[in-house]
């Protein structure tokens, strides 16, 4: 085991962390910005189309992970940047592999609200 911080320290740093890394994502990724923009306007959409605990876990969870997966996809393509700009095969594969997972958390969102939408108001209860 590494030596380093623990405990209560360890927890406040890796906020700290954290909070860096949404700001670094906001500063300098525009589809960051515009999913997070996308998430502030769905997840009071959310409580206002159902009062349902697992429709609401389904609706909010399907935006936080379209977050989740963007800011990873971000950090893979700065790694891959940090290694230069010449084209490189393995390079563009990974740059596209994290923007197709973007693009699939962003179907799972149209699956989970649609799906949602229809049970809502649809569905013959």
């Amino acid at each position: 085991m590494k030596p380093g911080r623990t405990g209560l320290t360890r927890i406040a740093f890796a906020f700290m962390y954290s909070m860096k890394g949404f700001r670094a994502a906001i500063k300098h990724e525009a589809a960051f910005r515009q999913e997070l923009l996308l998430a502030i306007i769905l997840a009071p959409a959310a409580f206002w189309l159902t009062s349902n605990p697992v429709h609401l876990m389904v609706l909010i969870g399907s935006i936080l992970l379209v977050l989740i997966v963007e800011i990873l996809n971000s950090a893979i393509e700065a790694v891959v940047d940090r290694f230069g700009d010449e084209l490189h095969k393995l390079s563009g594969r990974a740059k596209d592999m994290g923007s197709a997972a973007v693009f699939l958390s962003l179907m799972n969102v149209l699956v989970m609200w649609g799906l949602v939408l229809y049970d809502i108001y649809f569905s013959q209860q």
